[in-house]
């Protein structure tokens, strides 16, 4: 037996609260921007995020609402995206707070930066990896602002590398948002290889 939910006929924050409770685990983009002026440095956790295209390379997020990192972004072009790590779960949480437009998150919650190298906005120094980006596009959607970003530089910390000279996700340790107050922290990583067609047996059918 199913409950059944029309988000037609269901309050706009219960339907909310339902799709982020089963769309899940959803990746962290801990966002870094700066104002037009370059006098205040805005940084916030935006848990509806992925890569959209793989050459141009280009990443995506969402905002809900007009929050200061869509607005920096609209007005300079610039985004950083921070890698969200389990150590820093209480910071970045602090950082989805609502401050007054103007205040930095960097130093109101006492987060370290460092200058990024081919923009403005500075990147977290105590994460292990920035992507910085050049604004591809927004697409507003209802209530929602989808911003795509053109990665121009990657910066990854040593000590999350391993051997085959890709980022290990252990090392990584990415946090991840589920439902609720929920998070989520790197648990079992399972390994599997995908199946060629060629090693099926009677492909297609034949």
């Amino acid at each position: 037996m199913r409950i059944d939910y029309d988000p037609e006929q269901t309050d706009r924050n219960a339907f909310y609260r339902l799709l982020t409770s089963v769309v899940v685990p959803r990746p962290i983009a801990w966002v870094s921007t700066t104002s037009r002026d370059h006098c205040s440095d805005n940084l916030a956790p935006h848990s509806f995020f992925s890569v959209s295209c793989v050459s141009p390379p280009i990443v995506q997020f969402t905002s809900v609402g007009r929050k200061d990192s869509v607005r920096n972004v609209e007005e300079t072009g610039q985004f950083v995206v921070n890698l969200a790590p389990e150590h820093l779960f209480e910071q970045i949480n602090a950082t989805g707070t609502e401050f007054p437009r103007g205040v930095s998150e960097f130093d109101a919650v006492g987060i370290a930066r460092e200058p990024s190298a081919r923009v403005k906005p500075p990147r977290v120094a105590a994460s292990p990896v920035s992507l910085e980006c050049e604004l591809h596009s927004t697409l507003r959607l209802g209530d929602s602002t989808v911003v795509f970003g053109r990665v121009v530089y990657a910066a990854v910390s040593e000590a999350v590398m391993a051997e085959d000279g890709l980022p290990d996700v252990r090392k990584l340790r990415p946090l991840a948002r589920l439902g609720k107050d929920e998070w989520g922290a790197l648990g079992d990583v399972l390994e599997i290889k995908r199946i060629p067609l060629a090693e099926w047996p009677n492909p297609l059918g034949g």
